[in-house]
């Protein structure tokens, strides 16, 4: 969530951030600064009526003591008892209602981020490659899968409904395969360690990235009386591994990368893309998760878009590297590349990571802090994370890059010993 104290002190600043985003928030942050006013203004009154409190007892003794009449000091502290219990009460309410506002805003978009509004807007940073130029008409990941054998959209659709897929035989080795690959680089290479989470978490865990409440549609819970979801994604058991805790400056960054499958109910029409991989219920993701200090937050940025690039290539896939514009990006975003991949049956880059810097905004919600030097005041770390890569989108790439003419595809040469030395998947014949 965002800085309250930073809000009440810069109004206008966060309203132009967040109207950069598309939001007129300027009578939720006129709200907001009220309320940490009056919170600021009631804690120290509390306190410091609970010190007269405390030490109401030794005036009473001392007052014994010297024969003095003591029922007025009796009465003080019956009044200072009950004004406490009303401040503490004003005191809950102002803080209820800044919480309810600050869980509905967006982090507010780093100064370097592109104003717009939409995908439109967004700027291309980088390409890697040429887009792959075929001699034949490609086919789309969704014929060729099932012509190979290797995905069955028909009975994961008998089994669970649609938007899901099965993965057979040399489908299913294949993103085995690239789930390895993925990890082994980003461990052996990037200096990520590997985490292998729960993949459900509770609310708590899912408030604390951002998730809850807002996107509570976007997420599929357990029935009954758990406290439970499956998660959309390993960012966020990975982020939440430090809830609550203070970490130690001198040991960030700390960096994980971890497989899961991710579960999202993707509500809404997405047109084409609900045909085959691109979007489905169920998908496999490696992810990179940082914590970071804020002064080296956006390098460290820069290198975990780097190591997912490496995976493509790697894998000799063609891409480009977008930078969200304020209107695109994710709720706990403040700075975010997109990496799209070449998909040549639909002769357009599709995207297959998406690696944000989100600042303090999730380590707010999630209570996570750090020492600088190990010592000292503890303030907030910056929280990054990105895929590194989405697996299933890589396999759709991988089919459609290095399809032949004949309907068989060619294994890319860094992932053939992750395949037993495979070299290309053959058509059923």
């Amino acid at each position: 969530m965002l800085d309250p104290i930073y809000v009440r002190d810069n109004i206008e600043a966060a309203q132009l951030g967040l109207g950069h985003r598309g939001l007129d928030a300027k009578a939720e942050l006129q709200q907001l600064a009220t309320f940490e006013t009056q919170r600021r203004r009631l804690i120290p009154t509390i306190e410091g009526l609970k010190r007269e409190q405390n030490t109401s007892g030794d005036q009473v003794a001392r007052a014994k003591r010297n024969g003095e009449e003591v029922q007025h000091l009796y009465e003080a502290s019956k009044q200072r008892n009950q004004k406490i219990k009303q401040l503490e009460v004003e005191l809950e309410a102002a803080e209820r209602q800044r919480t309810l506002i600050l869980e509905t805003l967006p982090n507010l978009p780093h100064a370097s981020v592109p104003v717009g509004k939409s995908a439109a807007d967004n700027v291309v940073v980088r390409t890697w490659g040429e887009p792959t130029a075929l001699t034949f008409e490609p086919k789309a990941h969704w014929d060729l899968g099932p012509q190979l054998g290797i995905i069955d959209f028909e009975r994961a659709t008998k089994i669970s409904g649609s938007r899901f897929a099965i993965l057979m035989g040399a489908g299913a080795q294949l993103e085995r395969a690239l789930i390895n690959f993925m990890l082994t680089l980003h461990t052996m290479e990037h200096g990520y360690t590997e985490v292998l989470p729960p993949f459900l978490v509770s609310s708590a865990s899912l408030y604390g990235t951002g998730q809850l409440p807002k996107f509570g549609p976007d997420l599929f819970k357990i029935a009954g009386e758990w406290d439970l979801y499956l998660i959309p994604t390993a960012e966020v058991p990975v982020t939440n591994l430090y809830r609550g805790e203070i970490l130690d400056g001198r040991l960030l960054p700390l960096k994980y990368t971890a497989y899961t499958p991710c579960f999202r109910s993707e509500a809404g029409s997405y047109g084409a893309d609900v045909r085959g991989l691109i979007r489905q219920h169920q998908f496999d993701k490696v992810e990179l998760v940082k914590f970071a200090a804020p002064e080296t937050s956006y390098d460290e940025l820069e290198s975990l878009t780097a190591n997912a690039e490496r995976v493509l290539q790697l894998l000799g896939l063609p891409y480009r590297t977008m930078l969200l514009c304020t209107g695109d990006m994710g709720f706990s975003s403040s700075r975010t590349y997109d990496i799209e991949v070449w998909l040549p049956s639909q002769k357009a880059y599709r995207e297959i990571s998406s690696c944000s810097n989100c600042e303090g905004f999730q380590a707010r919600r999630a209570n996570i802090k750090f020492r600088p030097g190990g010592t000292g005041k503890a303030e907030h770390v910056h929280t990054l994370n990105g895929s590194g890569l989405a697996v299933g989108r890589t396999l759709i790439a991988i089919l459609e890059n290095y399809q032949q003419a004949d309907g068989s595809v060619l294994i890319p040469e860094a992932l053939r010993p992750f395949m037993g030395g495979r070299e290309r998947i053959d058509a059923v014949k």
